[in-house]
């Protein structure tokens, strides 16, 4: 799924920054974002990104809802040469650059493994919820060890006092 347009007369570095628009975009929201850009690269672009959503359609019967931008990239041609006369006959060099422009499309893989994100989803809150419950469960039983320790001491303040009551009758 792949489409490129060679030597076509924009500057790469011109191009290049309506590229990084739309890298690693879904083929849709890209082709709306160029649509909205004003500059004449993302006419360039936009063609280019078209005629591959065209190849995937017809030759890998690929719907472009699933289509995502795997790579765009923009390279640089060869260039025109060209002068602009100055003073006493003298010319002043001048060169127009030119660039390749190569788009591959691939599947979008956050489509097929949402479901399964779901799931850890779920999975981590039923874990959370049996963290929380046997922190509950534990608090509820320290509490209750807390309280056996308090009837523990109370027992051995009221065996003390039955001893000293004990000692001083007998004395």
């Amino acid at each position: 799924m792949k489409a490129t347009l060679y030597s076509v007369r924009i500057a790469p570095k011109k191009a290049q920054l309506v590229a990084k628009m739309v890298r690693k975009m879904p083929v849709l929201q890209a082709i709306e974002t160029l649509e909205h850009t004003n500059k004449k690269a993302a006419r360039i672009i936009e063609e280019v990104l078209k005629s591959a959503v065209a190849n995937a359609r017809t030759n890998d019967n690929q719907s472009p809802d699933a289509l995502t931008i795997t790579s765009l990239t923009i390279n640089k041609a060869q260039s025109y040469r060209r002068g602009v006369p100055m003073a006493r006959g003298r010319v002043r060099p001048m060169r127009k650059f030119l660039s390749h422009v190569h788009v591959t499309l691939g599947i979008d893989t956050s489509v097929h493994t949402s479901a399964p994100k779901k799931t850890q989803e779920s999975t981590s809150q039923t874990t959370k919820k049996a963290v929380k419950q046997s922190n509950k469960t534990s608090s509820s039983t320290k509490s209750a060890s807390t309280s056996v320790k308090k009837k523990t001491d109370t027992t051995a303040s009221n065996s003390d006092s039955a001893r000293k009551k004990s000692t001083k009758s007998a004395s």
